[in-house]
């Protein structure tokens, strides 16, 4: 009997490895579980998982949904929408687990430590928009979980690379740095500088298949970005309903704030908005160069759509 209940006790505590999906390369494979083992070894040394249990029963856990991108396609704004459901824990920061080596070779229990406090009922969120575009993150979010949600937030592929170049031009401003324009970015010996990186970030369907070698379509569900600005609660009903939560978020809780020209949030009576450096204006760009933009995103645009089966509503795609 002794026996009996010492060998369920060893089962129960067992960590689960998750194992890596199959590949054609076997070399491949066994780096992938060597990686995989390597961080759950580096979680079961750490003897630091008491400091994850609170006493009023919540407890940090790794996410079970991701916002994994776009940069600069609203990862924020649907972050903040998101959390107005009393079911979702959502980390403040983004943890870069994933894309930075420094911290993955940290392990999963580094990643854990990242996590809020969340009921076992609530689904942990953490966004980090530069998953989307790093080639290392969609295997190593699988050798992790293999049933992970994601949350993928695309906007029109010229006006993500406008607001790309914003945010950083504004970095520079702030600390005093000059910044070249963004003609100087865009355009190289009279043409189109298709090696901008702004650029590549905006070719989804070249990052969208490296997701696709790893999760299913049903898996990911993508949230149009612009109309998320333009009336955004049937965008998170629709998300709501992909991560199977309750209908608890309605249209009260959104309202439009004139003098920041987008939309705020109310939870409880309490009013908030996003941080100012969101919604600032883009750099005006000559009619020719925007042209320039819709016309090279036209055919990246439509494999994606074909990837993805879906359509949006984007300059730079016309119906043929």
């Amino acid at each position: 009997m002794a026996a009996f209940l010492l060998g369920a006790v060893l089962l129960i505590v067992q960590p689960q490895i998750v194992p890596s999906r199959p590949a054609i390369n076997s070399k491949a494979e066994t780096s992938a579980q060597s990686v995989q083992r390597e961080l759950l070894k580096k979680t079961s040394q750490k003897n630091d998982f008491k400091e994850n249990i609170h006493s009023n029963g919540t407890c940090r856990q790794l996410p079970q949904t991701i916002i994994i991108g776009v940069r600069k396609g609203g990862t924020r704004a649907l972050l903040e929408m998101l959390s107005l459901h009393p079911d979702i824990a959502a980390a403040e920061s983004e943890v870069h687990f994933f894309d930075w080596e420094d911290h993955y070779r940290n392990g999963l229990q580094w990643y854990i430590n990242q996590m809020p406090f969340s009921y076992p009922h609530q689904i942990t969120v953490e966004k980090t928009p530069a998953y989307f575009t790093s080639p290392k993150v969609p295997e190593r979010v699988y050798n992790m979980n293999q049933s992970m949600r994601l949350l993928l937030i695309l906007r029109d592929p010229s006006e993500r690379v406008l607001s790309d170049y914003t945010q950083v031009f504004y970095n520079h401003m702030q600390k005093h740095k000059p910044y070249p324009s963004i003609e100087q970015f865009l355009i190289k010996d009279g043409e189109l500088n298709v090696d901008y990186k702004a650029i590549n970030r905006s070719l989804y369907y070249i990052h969208m298949q490296n997701w696709l070698k790893y999760f299913p379509l049903d898996h990911i569900h993508i949230v149009d970005g612009d109309k998320l600005i333009k009336d955004p609660f049937p965008e998170i009903e629709k998300v709501e309903r992909f991560l199977k939560l309750s209908p608890q978020i309605n249209a009260s809780n959104f309202y439009f704030n004139k003098t920041k020209g987008f939309y705020c949030l109310r939870d409880s009576g309490r009013e908030r908005c996003l941080h100012e450096s969101k919604g600032r204006a883009h750099p005006q760009v000559d009619t020719w160069l925007l042209e320039k933009l819709h016309e090279y995103f036209h055919e990246p645009n439509k494999k994606f759509f074909e990837l993805v089966d879906r359509t949006f509503d984007w300059h730079s795609f016309v119906a043929s």
